[in-house]
């Protein structure tokens, strides 16, 4: 069985619930306190094993490729002075070897994956979406890693969402459980209100068999317009098992703007420079309000 490798990240939407931000910056480099929301994503990659990954990118989003680039002059200012905590920040992207594609039109995020097909050849490979962080004793990556090497099968991350909350995502329709993994019935995307087979939504983690390139070439379009991934894979689960697994730890989805502030304060509380101060701005603010109140 081949290892899993190589990694695709795609990053090539427009951002637009986070407008008029997003018209000059990509929403992935959006920080949460002080590094980019893909950073975060890298970072999961590498602390799972991942040697390479491809960046699917669009038109404005060049800022991706220099935020990884090597900044010599930074670097040497740094060691200079001394700042070595900072340095070793800086250079965390340089543990993996990154590439870069362009999705020339937006057409969804199962044509951003088909994009990369060429630098996936005929290896198993990971992807990981940037509008969920999971904070995870083992790298949430890593937990879906380690099951496709168990059984061999294509694996998608899972969690438990809030019935009413199903129409967001793609859900899963499983079957037999064993411990946190689940065959799979079917996948449905995005789900009508109501008709939801579970509460089981996919959570931007998947671990794949290359065999998934040729229903993606062919994969008529579905919700949105778009290609959809999640219709890809039900296809595959046709012709061979795909996985659900509820991995464990805590997921904060920054793709909308509730989201990504909750996340930005629960990050900043437990920075060990900021948290106290940003406690403390947080309690003061909570009076304030209180008394306004009253």
């Amino acid at each position: 069985m081949k290892r899993v490798r190589k990694a695709i990240i795609p990053a090539a939407g427009l951002g637009t619930r986070f407008l008029p931000v997003t018209k000059a910056m990509p929403k992935e480099m959006l920080p949460i306190v002080d590094k980019p929301t893909i950073q975060y994503i890298v970072e999961e990659a590498i602390d799972s094993g991942i040697e390479d990954i491809i960046i699917v990118t669009g038109k404005g989003k060049r800022a991706i490729e220099d935020h990884f680039d090597h900044n010599y002059e930074l670097e040497d200012n740094l060691m200079k002075k001394g700042k070595f905590e900072l340095l070793e920040k800086t250079k965390q992207s340089s543990k993996v070897t990154l590439h870069y594609i362009r999705q020339k039109e937006p057409l969804g995020l199962g044509h951003a994956v088909w994009c990369a097909r060429k630098f996936i050849g005929e290896e198993p490979f990971a992807v990981l979406l940037g509008d969920d962080i999971v904070q995870a004793e083992k790298p949430c990556l890593k937990q879906l890693i380690d099951h496709y090497e168990e059984t061999g099968g294509s694996v998608i991350g899972v969690q438990q969402v809030p019935y009413d909350q199903t129409h967001r995502y793609g859900i899963v329709d499983p079957n037999e459980q064993k411990g946190n993994s689940y065959s799979v019935n079917q996948f449905v995307e995005k789900p009508e209100a109501g008709t939801a087979p579970s509460n089981l939504a996919i959570m931007g983690r998947y671990v794949l068999s290359p065999k998934i390139f040729p229903y993606l070439e062919d994969q008529e379009l579905g919700a949105g317009g778009e290609v959809q991934l999640t219709d890809a894979i039900q296809r595959l689960n046709e012709t061979q098992s795909v996985f659900a697994y509820d991995f464990e730890g805590k997921r904060y989805d920054v793709g909308e703007k509730i989201g990504f502030i909750q996340t930005t304060i629960e990050f900043a509380l437990e920075n060990e420079e900021i948290g106290p101060d940003v406690q403390a701005i947080i309690t003061k603010l909570a009076e304030d309000l209180k008394q306004k109140q009253n």
